[in-house]
C-alpha cells in the first residue's frame, strides 16, 4: 500500500495544494510553521480519523472555512483507489471511495498507516486515555468492524451513565433497576469483547517491541507491555494492576494472573474452567453497584482501563530517562506497523514519521534510518534537511508557506 498524490482544500494552512508521493522514503522540509505537519496530518485522520494533534476535527479546517477536504490516491492491492474526507465545521463529516458515498468509519478498510510524532511520548508519560486511544485505533487498522463495537459500547456508556445520574438524584426505583440490568448486559457483551481484543493486542505487540526498541536504542532494556483490567480490581485513578507475569514495582494491588488455555495472561472467553471477561466484568459491576449509584458513573469495563509499559523491569511512567521514553514511544509505533505489514493483503502500512530524527542523536538516526528503509512507503517530515540520513533523502518535497516550493 502507498499514497500516489495528496490533494488538500482548505486544510490547515492550505488553500489547496498538490502533492505527489514516490514509493520508498519521501522527506517533507519546511520550518517550522510552514505546513509540513498538516500534510501527514491529513493523511493519518484518512487511517484513523483522528488527528495526532487536536482533538476535534474543526481545528483542521482553515480560518473562515466552513469544510476542508482531504482527497488521496492510494495503489491498493493492485489498483488505484481515491479515497476522499470532507471535514465538516457544522454537521457530520462525509467521505467516499472511488467517487461513491462510504460511511466515513469505514476509511481505515482503504487506507492504513502508522504515525509517530513527538506528541506521541504521551503515550509514556501521559494518562489512561491515550494509551487506550491508541490501541483502540490499532484495534481497528487490523479488524476494521471493530470500530462499530467500540462506537456501540460509547453509545450504551453515555446511556447507562446518564441512568446512574438520574437514579442518584432521584433514588433508584425499581423501573430504574430493570433498566440498568438491560444496559449491564449490553455493556457486558461488547465491553468484554473489546477487552479480549485489547489483550490479545498487547500480546502480540510483545515481541516486535522488544525487536524495534533494541532496533532503535541498540540496547536491550526489557522492553514490555502489561494489561491493567478495572475488571480484575485495577482503577485508572488509584493504581495498576497486572494481568501478565511481570514484577511490577509500584504501590498497587496485584491481581493474580488468571491461567487460561495458552498459559498465564488476561481473562478468557473460553470455556477452560478460568473466569471468563463476560463473568469477572458482571461480578466486577456487581460489585461496584452502590459506588457507582453514590457516584453516578459507570467504574469498571474498558473505559477504566490502561496499559503499562515496562522498562527495566520498572514502569516507564516515572522511572525511564528522556531518552528512554522517546525510544519506548518510537518502538511502539514500529511495533504496530510491524503487526499491520504482517496482518495485511494489502502490504505494509505507511509509516509517517513526523519530526522525529532532530529528537534523536546521529547513531539513533542511522538506526532508525535502517530499521524503517524496509517498508514500501515512508514519509518523513524534518526543519533541517541535514537532520536526515542521505538513505532517506532521495525524494525530497519543500514546503514553504502552505505550498510546495522547489528546492
Amino acid at each position: 500500500m502507498r499514497v500516489t498524490h495528496l490533494s488538500l482544500t482548505d486544510f490547515r494552512n492550505y488553500a489547496a495544494v498538490e502533492v505527489p508521493f514516490e514509493p520508498g522514503p519521501n522527506l517533507i522540509v519546511g520550518r517550522n510553521g510552514q505546513g509540513k505537519t498538516n500534510l501527514v496530518e491529513a493523511l493519518g485522520f484518512l487511517s484513523t480519523l483522528s488527528s495526532h494533534r487536536v482533538s476535534t476535527t474543526s481545528a483542521m479546517i482553515r480560518a473562515g472555512q466552513d469544510a476542508g477536504i482531504i482527497r488521496a490516491r492510494l495503489e491498493y492491492n493492485g489498483r488505484d483507489l481515491l479515497t476522499e474526507v470532507q471535514i465538516n465545521r457544522s454537521g457530520l463529516n462525509r467521505a467516499q471511495v472511488n467517487r461513491s458515498a462510504v460511511k466515513t468509519r469505514d476509511l481505515p478498510r482503504y487506507f492504513s498507516s502508522v504515525l509517530f510524532a513527538p506528541e506521541d511520548l504521551a503515550l509514556v508519560r501521559g494518562d489512561p486515555s491515550g494509551r487506550r486511544r491508541f490501541l483502540d485505533q490499532l484495534l481497528i487498522l487490523r479488524t476494521p468492524r471493530l470500530s462499530g463495537v467500540l462506537a456501540d459500547y460509547d453509545r450504551v456508556l453515555r446511556q447507562r451513565n446518564t441512568l446512574l445520574k438520574s437514579a442518584r438524584a432521584s433514588g433508584l426505583r425499581t423501573t430504574q433497576l430493570g433498566t440498568l440490568e438491560i444496559w449491564d448486559d449490553r455493556l457486558v457483551e461488547l465491553g468484554a469483547e473489546i477487552i479480549d481484543e485489547r489483550v490479545e493486542l498487547v500480546r502480540e505487540l510483545g515481541e516486535p517491541l522488544r525487536n524495534a526498541y533494541e532496533a532503535v536504542a541498540g540496547e536491550d532494556h526489557g522492553p514490555a507491555l502489561l494489561s491493567s483490567l478495572s475488571i480484575m480490581g485495577a482503577d485508572e485513578e488509584t493504581a495498576a494492576s497486572v494481568v501478565e507475569p511481570a514484577p511490577v514495582v509500584e504501590p498497587a494491588p496485584v491481581v493474580e494472573p488468571v491461567e487460561t488455555a495458552g498459559g498465564v495472561g488476561g481473562p478468557t472467553s473460553s470455556n477452560t474452567g478460568a473466569a471468563s471477561t463476560v463473568d469477572l466484568f458482571r461480578t466486577a459491576l456487581a460489585g461496584l453497584r452502590r459506588k457507582e449509584l453514590d457516584r453516578g458513573m459507570t467504574l469498571v469495563g474498558p473505559h477504566r482501563d490502561d496499559l503499562v509499559f515496562m522498562l527495566n523491569q520498572l514502569p516507564a511512567k516515572g522511572y525511564a530517562s528522556h531518552g528512554e521514553s522517546w525510544s519506548f514511544a518510537l518502538a511502539l509505533k514500529l511495533a504496530s506497523a510491524e503487526l499491520l505489514r504482517r496482518d495485511s493483503s494489502s502490504g505494509d502500512p505507511v509509516l509517517i514519521l513526523d519530526d522525529v530524527f532532530a529528537e534523536l542523536d546521529l547513531s539513533r538516526r542511522r538506526r532508525l534510518a535502517a530499521a524503517v528503509t524496509g517498508f514500501q512507503q515512508v514519509l518523513i517530515t524534518a526543519a533541517v534537511l541535514e537532520d536526515v540520513p542521505e538513505e532517506l533523502t532521495a525524494h525530497t518535497i519543500h514546503i514553504h508557506a502552505g505550498a510546495v516550493v522547489d528546492g
